[in-house]
């Protein structure tokens, strides 16, 4: 398992995390096993939100004597109704009660992620502050009751305004090909450059991100649902996720142990069945020529990494500070290009790598 450093506070977070979203109609015994086994296949990040009042027991059960090994998300605005499903709320006295079900259900007094749930319209941002949820979070976090403060969404715009707005440290967003390639459903918003932007925000301002929705709901899985006309494999939607800028871990949802399974062999599989570059095919012109740091250009014969060449230069464009420093320390930096067009020509994206590489030196040597 790859495990990556979240900026604010260090915490490392495996790369491939779980979601209960699809797990609450399993038995209790199941849900324990599964998240047992996750944990055995060094998974350490857990979103709860959406799985069903029914899974923090088990939950709980699974991870007792090993809470030091597990970080998870709560988030603050998900409640359920007297059957245990999962609704929304901006309700403060009811997101507190629901606070503090939570913990007792998962023998814990404290949770590593508290987040502002679903902020997808201005609208939704202005209720969580104007009901005190906002502040009851800030409160809990003083407190040592939360860790971290993020929030959720699906909109790059409001995104932008929150991070705006409050200091946070992570954000989960919805992200897959399809949605970034402007060939989603209704929660596919904004452009291929507005959701790039965003991404390139959060890794510039340390902001870790966790992924949800990398299948698409599962429609990337299955050619007849796949917006492409072609299936995905899992392994694919995972390694384009996290591809992106400020990707932390990628958070898919199981129905079962065998899901888990399935999923957990991400870690050992090797680069070919993770090869996404496939969506070259599908990309709309207006997000042609951009890198997306897939590396399908490699082997380079000069031995530049062009994707990270390429990320670099593009975090410096978005403001990170720190990305001329990273560049620096590269042991084979952008000037090392022969100009033998190797990369132009593999490059899924058509982009124009030499060039960019002629353009990416000078800028980091004015």
């Amino acid at each position: 398992m790859e495990y990556r450093n979240l900026p604010h506070g260090g915490d490392r977070i495996g790369v491939l995390g779980l979601g209960m979203g699809g797990i609450q109609n399993c038995s209790d015994t199941e849900i324990e096993q599964i998240i047992r086994t996750a944990i055995e296949h060094g998974i350490n990040f857990f979103d709860l939100c959406a799985g069903g009042q029914n899974v923090y027991v088990p939950f709980g059960k699974a991870i007792a004597g090993q809470r030091e090994k597990v970080m998870f998300q709560l988030h603050f605005g998900a409640v359920y109704n007297e059957k245990g499903e999962y609704g929304w709320s901006r309700d403060l006295d009811r997101i507190k009660r629901t606070f503090a079900w939570e913990m007792e259900a998962l023998g814990t007094d404290d949770a590593d992620f508290g987040f502002l749930h679903c902020v997808d319209e201005d609208e939704d941002f202005d209720e969580l502050v104007s009901a005190g949820v906002l502040d009851y979070i800030k409160e809990l976090k003083a407190a040592g009751k939360v860790r971290h403060l993020g929030f959720s969404s699906h909109t790059p715009s409001v995104a932008q305004r929150v991070l705006d707005t409050i200091p946070v440290d992570l954000m989960m967003f919805s992200i897959n090909p399809a949605y970034d390639l402007e060939q989603g459903d209704e929660l596919g918003i904004g452009t291929n450059s507005e959701r790039a932007a965003l991404f390139r925000r959060c890794e510039a301002m340390g902001v870790g991100i966790s992924v949800m929705k990398p299948f698409h709901g599962g429609k990337l899985l299955d050619g007849k649902t796949s917006p492409f006309g072609i299936a995905m494999t899992r392994y694919q939607c995972i390694q384009y996720a996290l591809d992106r800028p400020g990707v932390l871990a990628v958070v898919p949802g199981v129905r079962n142990l065998t899901d888990l399974q399935e999923l957990v062999g991400f870690a050992d599989a090797p680069e070919n069945e993770k090869d996404y570059s496939v969506i070259g095919k599908f990309t709309p012109a207006a997000a042609m020529g951009n890198c997306v740091y897939c590396n399908h250009c490699q082997p380079c014969p000069a031995g530049i990494d062009i994707g990270l060449v390429n990320k670099y230069y593009d975090l410096a464009l978005a403001g990170d500070k720190m990305a001329a420093d990273h560049y620096d320390k590269l042991t084979i930096k952008a000037d090392a290009c022969i100009r033998c067009g190797h990369c132009d020509n593999r490059c899924p994206f058509q982009t124009r790598q030499s060039e960019r590489m002629k353009e990416i030196h000078p800028y980091f040597n004015q």
